[in-house]
């Protein structure tokens, strides 16, 4: 059942807005937004939403937490979330995912460091601050092989970062110049459900590695990318980090992000192969006279 909220008054100067692209995520939208409700009425904050036509109630949900919602066609990860920051009118920005949920640690210490005349523009840098990720697979938090505390910049001025133009692992970049003490750090952390079932997590990993065979680009064949590569991948993560001390969820999390590797090579020969095969196709043939 959806609660209908009394909409946001965005009437004062807004200092904080919590942005969010979605996509039929009415099963994580919930959490997410009822994580930031405080948070946003406390700082006199707004929630900002791009959706990009979602099927199910993700909007009416959305919409319900008194959020400003704008639907526009998919562009990218990169490209939505930019369009989604241009649209905050808050003094900061606070960048979540949908299947994401802000820790009570981390809304009272940003509503404790937002209401500070420390970090007024007067007083210079941070422009930012990094926040440290719980990153659950399969209902366990996994807090070895590089998975913790996978800090990411989520809190910033509005104006001072801007997404990398990625396809895959696109973050948040401050602007130049770039302070020594920039990004600052929160020990409040976001906790991420990322991948509630192995199905999700495989379905995700194809997606990605779609994606990430994009950003390398198309290559040759090569047995040490496909085959050499994803082995030393595992290793390195799951003994030389600690990946082991996570049990079972941690060995398949580390097993099949080495899948994941495999397949991203894979499909970068793949697409060099449809390539040659096209230009083959399309070759002019010579003329004799």
């Amino acid at each position: 059942m959806v609660v209908n909220r009394p909409s946001a008054i965005y009437n004062s100067p807004v200092t904080l807005s919590v942005v969010i692209i979605t996509f039929n995520e009415e099963a994580n939208l919930p959490r997410t937004l009822k994580s930031v409700e405080a948070l946003v009425r406390d700082l006199n904050g707004e929630i900002i939403v791009v959706d990009s036509g979602s099927t199910d109630r993700t909007v009416e949900i959305a919409r319900s937490f008194g959020a400003k919602v704008f639907v526009e066609e998919w562009k990218g990860f990169a490209k939505q979330k930019n369009s989604a920051i241009e649209k905050a009118s808050g003094e900061w920005v606070l960048l979540l995912d949908a299947d994401e949920e802000v820790t009570a640690e981390l809304a009272s210490e940003t509503r404790r460091l937002l209401s500070s005349k420390t970090i007024s523009k007067e007083f210079g840098p941070p422009r930012g601050f990094a926040i440290p990720r719980r990153n659950m697979f399969l209902g366990r938090w996994i807090k070895h092989g590089g998975f913790w505390p996978d800090p990411k910049l989520r809190l910033f001025r509005n104006g001072e970062a801007k997404i990398q133009n990625r396809a895959v692992h696109e973050d948040p970049l401050l602007k130049s110049p770039v302070d020594p003490d920039e990004p600052g750090k929160l020990n409040g952390a976001i906790i991420h459900y990322a991948y509630p079932t192995l199905s999700s997590y495989i379905e995700h990993m194809n997606r990605y590695s779609s994606l990430g065979a994009e950003m390398v680009g198309p290559r040759s064949f090569s047995f040490i990318d496909i085959f050499i590569r994803p082995r030393l991948t595992f290793f390195y993560n799951y003994f030389l980090r600690l990946g082991f001390l996570d049990g079972r969820e941690g060995f398949l999390l580390h097993l099949y992000h080495s899948v994941y590797v495999s397949w991203k090579y894979a499909k970068a020969w793949e697409m060099k192969k449809k390539v040659s095969e096209v230009s083959k196709v399309v070759k002019p043939k010579s003329r004799t006279k």
